[in-house]
C-alpha cells in the first residue's frame, strides 16, 4: 500500500510539472495575443491532457489520444496565426513512455503508431520549407517512437530484475529449507546416538538393580528374628544372596560409569572436542559390549566370519551402534540365548541378531524407536535393515547389511 501511494504521488508530480511547462510554452508563443478565446481552450486542453498522466496505467492509451489531439490542434493554431513554433512536448514525451512501459500487445503498437503519425502531422502543420524535408519528418516520427522504446526497455528491465529477485528469494527459501532439513537430520542423528548410549546402559542397570533388590529381599527374609548367633542353612543362603546382590550392585556401578563415559563422549563430539584418546567405539569394542550384556544375565553366542577389513570410522561407529541396539533389545525384550553373527564379506558387512521372544514382551515405544534408528543408520550408508519375528513366531530376527566403503 505504501509503494502504491508513493508511485501515485510521483505520477502526480510528473503530471503537474508537464502541465506547467507545456502551458507556459503555449503562453510564450503569443497564443493569447493572437486569439484569446481559442488560446484559453487550448490552454485548458493542455492542462487536462497533462494532468491525465497521473491516471492509472490502464488509461495510457486514452491519454495518448488526448496528447496527439492537443499537439495537432496547437500545431494547426500556430500555423494559422503564424506564431513561433513552440510546441508543448513534455506531456507528449511522457505519454509515449507510459505507452511503452504500461501497454502491451496490439494496443501498445497502435498507440506508438498514432504517436508517430501525430508527431509527423504536427511537424508538417507548423509550416515552413524545412517541414517538407523528409529528415525532419523522420525526427518528428522519432519523437513519438523513442519514448515508447525507452518505456519498453524500462519495463523489460524491471521485469528482468523482478525475475532475478524472485529467483533469489526462491534460492534463499530452498537454502533455508535445506538448512531446516539438515538440522532435523542432525537432531535425529543426535537422538539416535543418545538413545543407543543411554538405553543400553540403563537397561543393564535396571536388570542388575532388580537382581540386587530380590537378592537382598531374600537375604532379609532368611535372617532369624532371634539374636542367636548359631549358623543355620538359612543364614548360609542369606550370605549367598548377599554376594549376588553385591555383584549386581558392582555391575550397576560399572554400567553407570560406562554410561557416563559414553554420554561424555557424545557431548564432547557435539561440542567439537573429540580427543585422540576418546575415540568413538567401533566393531573392535564388540567384546566389551557383549561382556556387559552377559553380566546383565543374558547368554550371548557370538560368531564372527571373514577377515575384518579397515572400515571408515563413521561406518565402524554405525555398526557398533547397531550391534549395541540389537543386544539391548534382546536384553530387554527377549530370552536367552541370543545369537550375534558378524560376517565380513568381500563388499559388505552383515550383522545378524536372533533371540527367542519373551512370553510376555514388554510394550515400549523405545523398541520401535530403536529399530527405526537401525533402519535409518543403515539407509544413511546405503545399506538395508530387515527385522521381525520368524515364521514360527518364537524368535526375533534382524539382519543389517551395509556396503564396505560407504561413509
Amino acid at each position: 500500500m505504501d509503494v502504491t501511494r508513493s508511485l501515485f504521488r510521483l505520477s502526480l508530480v510528473v503530471a503537474v510539472v508537464a502541465a506547467l511547462v507545456d502551458s507556459m510554452q503555449l503562453v510564450l508563443c503569443g497564443a493569447f495575443g493572437a486569439a484569446p478565446v481559442l488560446a484559453s481552450v487550448l490552454f485548458t486542453a493542455v492542462v487536462i491532457a497533462d494532468l491525465a498522466l497521473a491516471a492509472p496505467p490502464a488509461t495510457a492509451a486514452v491519454a495518448a489520444v488526448g496528447q496527439v489531439a492537443v499537439k495537432v490542434g496547437i500545431a494547426g493554431f500556430v500555423n494559422h496565426y503564424g506564431l513561433p513554433a513552440r510546441m508543448p512536448d513534455v506531456g507528449f514525451l511522457v505519454v509515449g513512455y507510459r505507452a511503452g512501459a504500461w501497454l502491451g500487445g496490439a494496443t501498445s503498437l497502435a498507440t506508438v503508431a498514432m504517436l508517430a503519425v501525430g508527431a509527423a502531422v504536427a511537424n508538417v502543420l507548423v509550416g515552413g520549407p524545412v517541414s517538407r524535408d523528409w529528415r525532419w519528418v523522420l525526427m518528428a516520427v522519432a519523437a513519438g517512437v523513442v519514448p515508447w522504446l525507452v518505456g519498453r526497455y524500462t519495463a523489460a528491465r524491471g521485469a528482468y530484475i523482478a525475475e532475478l529477485e524472485q529467483r533469489e528469494r526462491l534460492r534463499q527459501q530452498e537454502q533455508r529449507a535445506a538448512l531446516d532439513r539438515a538440522l532435523a537430520d542432525e537432531r535425529a542423528a543426535i537422538a539416535r546416538d543418545l538413545h543407543d548410549v543411554i538405553s543400553h546402559h540403563v537397561s543393564a542397570i535396571g536388570i542388575h538393580a532388580g537382581v540386587a533388590r530380590m537378592a537382598l529381599s531374600r537375604a532379609d527374609s532368611a535372617v532369624p528374628e532371634s539374636d542367636s548367633a548359631v549358623p543355620t542353612a538359612d543364614s548360609s543362603l542369606s550370605s549367598t544372596d548377599a554376594e549376588a546382590a553385591a555383584r549386581s550392585l558392582t555391575a550397576v556401578e560399572t554400567s553407570s560409569r560406562a554410561a557416563m563415559v559414553d554420554l561424555r563422549r557424545q557431548l564432547d563430539l557435539l561440542h567439537g572436542r573429540e580427543d585422540d584418546g576418546q575415540r568413538q567405539p567401533g566393531l573392535a569394542d564388540i567384546d566389551g559390549l557383549v561382556e556387559r550384556v552377559r553380566a546383565a544375565g543374558l547368554a550371548v553366542l557370538v560368531e564372527i566370519s571373514g577377515e575384518p577389513p579397515v572400515l571408515p570410522e563413521s561406518l565402524d561407529v554405525m555398526l557398533y551402534r547397531v550391534v549395541q541396539e540389537i543386544l539391548t533389545n534382546a536384553l530387554r525384550h527377549g530370552r536367552e540365548p541370543a545369537r550375534l553373527e558378524i560376517g565380513y564379506r568381500p563388499t559388505r558387512v552383515e550383522v545378524r541378531g536372533a533371540n527367542p521372544i519373551a512370553a510376555a514382551p514388554l510394550a515400549s515405544e523405545g523398541v520401535h524407536r530403536g529399530l527405526d534408528g537401525i533402519r535409518q543408520r543403515a539407509e544413511l550408508f546405503g545399506g538395508t535393515a530387515q527385522f521381525g519375528p520368524a515364521r514360527t513366531g518364537e524368535r526375533w530376527d534382524i539382519v543389517v547389511s551395509v556396503p564396505i566403503g560407504a561413509a
